[in-house]
């Protein structure tokens, strides 16, 4: 079995994805000549709030990542996938969770809601998955 809760070992992997974040995010202002203070301008957030992302504090709803893309003219979706909301290894998981990211029924709020429980329960199934045994090697009692 795996060391720490499942809550841990979750908040464990945020905190990894909003380091990786705030690196690129950095890495991309820096590549465009832009300060910390205009990109906040452009993508309508505080400089703090930018800051905070960009030293891995906050983890940014997909709202402001979408914003913060279209200030730096760069795919929103890879800042997705920087920011762990969608998984490009997954076929079926990168579909249901820009699916949840499209959908204008949904406010941002719920939309960030829906992608934190579906990341949830795909990290703890991954969890679960590498400490039981092998379902081949298993006898089948049915």
């Amino acid at each position: 079995m795996a060391k720490g809760t499942v809550g841990e070992r979750v908040g464990e992997q945020v905190g990894k994805t909003a380091d990786a974040l705030g690196d690129y995010l950095k890495e991309q202002r820096l590549l465009a000549r832009l300060s910390l203070r205009q990109l906040a301008t452009q993508a309508g957030i505080s400089n703090p709030y930018l800051s905070q992302i960009e030293r891995g504090l906050r983890k940014p709803s997909a709202e402001v990542l979408q914003q913060i893309a279209k200030a730096m003219r760069i795919s929103a979706e890879s800042l997705y996938v920087r920011a762990g909301i969608v998984h490009p290894t997954d076929g079926v998981g990168g579909s249901v969770e820009l699916a949840i990211l499209g959908d204008t029924q949904l406010s941002e709020r719920q939309k960030q809601t829906l992608l934190d429980v579906y990341t949830s329960f795909v990290a703890i199934n991954g969890a679960d998955a590498a400490d039981t045994p092998d379902a081949d090697t298993t006898e089948n009692t049915h």
